[in-house]
């Protein structure tokens, strides 16, 4: 059988998300027989050109040259994925697109003017057709094996669908926001974390996104119940998958 040629490419990120593949470390070496990562910085320096069966994408777009490396991502890979809340939402870089790019340059940079950003830090969906997302921060390496295993199974992944909530279900968690008022994004983000913060006792922090169809006003509302003051309600929604256009929606009644 042929190997499955891999590609993993890195954009504005931390690299916790391709750490997350060496992470497998044993799974990886078995995988090793039946996948061939033809590009893959973190790991090796050979690097073989595409085409490439698959391109798992670490980051948002930032600069104008990634977003020109994008879409050669995508002319040469037949599925694109995208991993982790930077490729999946923009990620925390995302938080200064409510900045003025040019006042914090003069703050940060010595050189200023050698910066050349675009204005916003967003998704690769941005900029490209991205076929599959898997969420997190940084993305689960279960589920990232899980998803290789089906590819190589010949079968269409299948990826988790339902809220944070149904973990805590699953798991015998009492609600934190029910029982102890914690403030938690558990009922508008999408699963797969197994429920951790909560788990816990703290809330959710909605490093997975918003999940299908989340409703974030009627959260919202029963933050307002709660007496939350806005701006913190706002900071809830405004973390690592800030720029989530449902999220946005709440963080945007506040602005």
């Amino acid at each position: 059988m042929r190997k499955l040629r891999v590609a993993v490419y890195k954009f504005s990120s931390c690299d916790g998300c391709q750490l997350q593949f060496l992470n497998l470390e044993d799974e990886l070496l078995q995988l090793s027989d039946f996948i061939e990562f033809a590009l893959f910085y973190e790991a090796r320096r050979y690097v073989a050109s595409g085409p490439y069966d698959v391109a798992f994408v670490e980051g948002s777009i930032s600069t104008p040259h990634e977003a020109e490396v994008i879409k050669k991502v995508r002319e040469e890979s037949r599925v694109v994925v995208a991993i982790g809340a930077c490729a999946t939402s923009g990620g925390i870089q995302a938080l200064r697109n409510w900045a003025d790019v040019e006042e914090y340059k003069q703050y940060v940079y010595p050189k200023p003017e050698w910066i050349d950003v675009l204005k916003h830090a967003e998704p690769p969906s941005k900029y490209i057709k991205v076929d599959y997302e898997i969420r997190g921060c940084p993305v689960s390496k279960e589920q990232l094996l899980s998803f290789i295993l089906q590819l190589l199974r010949g079968k269409t992944p299948t990826l988790f669908t339902d809220s944070v909530c149904v973990e805590c279900k699953r798991r015998g968690n009492i609600c934190v926001l029910v029982a102890k008022g914690v403030p938690c994004l558990g009922p508008v983000t999408m699963g797969g974390c197994g429920a951790l913060c909560p788990s816990y006792g703290r809330g959710c922090y909605g490093c997975y996104g918003p999940m299908i169809d989340p409703k974030p006003e009627a959260l919202n509302a029963r933050f307002k119940e709660l007496n939350i003051k806005p701006k913190e309600i706002q900071l809830l929604f405004k973390q690592f998958t800030n720029w989530s256009k449902e999220f946005r929606r709440v963080i945007d009644e506040y602005e």
